[in-house]
């Protein structure tokens, strides 16, 4: 199919975006172009440092952000543990409750620190006396979507510093998140980009807060070709510290795909996946939520006997809307319901 200036391989009833995205065409070849280079010995490994600079180009401006304050990492958790580790012993950290865990497990790794769990609506009234604050922009498990404006002044009030995760979120969410002190993203779900790609945005007040837990020979200062033999440890002074070594074919894909994205209007990808499934929720008689994941009370089986692609998470079914989904996907789903 094409959607969006460009073609698809999605079958029908895909609403699985929210565990696998699906790449677009250039995409997919530009890593099996990759993949054929490594097949038959073409393959140099400095080649793969042109892919790095345009996907931390390409994350920087899906956030609006300075390239030289992204860093890139394989995971979302990995990028997270870098802010986790480096907090003192006795800090507090505000999450909500029912997140995923790539946000919540990396703090709750830190003995030091005391996590605590509240309602996502009660999030920003909840902020004074803590000092850290860690949430999805965007709810995993049903497609919620955190109150920024209300948290960001909560925050700014406490003088709590703010960790997001826009992993849900970045690729359909229109964006205004670069005032957070950190921002991770994976980028196989709605970025469109093969597993094994992640960036993490770090203010620069937030830097000197942030461990390079990971450190390691791409995170070296200037050219990180000279960065790979001996010591004394010399890191980048920007961001860069914090990178891991690249998972080069998912940096070939993560090129193409933020740069594909940052050529279409994220406010319509936004009307198109909410309105769909706002669409699906109005037919099933359930109030509109304007979000582009919905969880529904259905049998996996029927929906899988639909022809539908989803999961199954909190015990409830879980469908997404992305940019290449249709009217058609959503009256493929009613027959579940009848």
């Amino acid at each position: 199919m094409r959607a969006f200036g460009t073609d698809f391989a999605v079958p029908p009833g895909y609403l699985n975006t929210p565990s696998v995205g699906v790449p677009p065409a250039p995409v997919a070849e530009a890593v099996a172009e990759s993949v054929e280079r490594w097949r038959t010995g073409a393959t140099r490994p400095g080649e793969f440092d042109q892919y790095v600079v345009r996907s931390r180009a390409g994350f920087a401006r899906l956030l609006g952000v300075d390239p030289a304050r992204v860093a890139i990492g394989a995971s979302a958790s990995q990028l997270v543990a870098n802010v986790a580790a480096a907090l003192p012993p006795g800090t507090r950290v505000l999450a909500a409750e029912g997140d995923f865990t790539s946000v919540t497990f990396p703090f709750a790794a830190n003995p030091g620190v005391a996590v605590t769990e509240v309602p996502l609506a009660l999030l920003a009234e909840r902020v004074e006396g803590h000092d850290v604050v860690a949430v999805s922009v965007v709810q995993s498990a049903d497609g919620r979507i955190a109150d920024l404006p209300a948290l960001r002044a909560a925050a700014e009030a406490a003088g709590a510093a703010v960790l997001l995760d826009a992993t849900q979120a970045a690729g359909w969410l229109p964006l205004d998140v670069a005032w957070a002190d950190w921002v991770v993203a994976a980028g196989y779900k709605w970025l469109l980009s093969p597993r094994g790609c992640a960036w993490l945005h770090v203010r620069p007040d937030a830097h000197e807060r942030t461990r390079p837990v990971a450190a390691n020979w791409y995170a070296g200062e200037d050219d990180p070709w000279t960065t790979v033999y001996g010591l004394p440890l010399r890191l980048a002074g920007d961001a860069r510290a914090f990178d891991l070594s690249p998972v080069w074919l998912a940096q070939v894909g993560a090129a193409a795909a933020l740069e594909y994205l940052d050529g279409v209007d994220l406010a319509q990808v936004h009307a198109h996946n909410t309105g769909l499934a706002d669409a699906l929720l109005e037919k099933l008689g359930l109030p509109p939520r304007g979000t582009a994941i919905v969880s529904l009370d259905a049998d996996p089986e029927r929906l899988a006997s639909a022809g539908i692609a989803a999961s199954v998470r909190g015990g409830r079914v879980r469908v997404g809307f992305h940019l290449y989904n249709t009217a058609d996907d959503v009256e493929r789903v009613l027959p579940a319901f009848e």
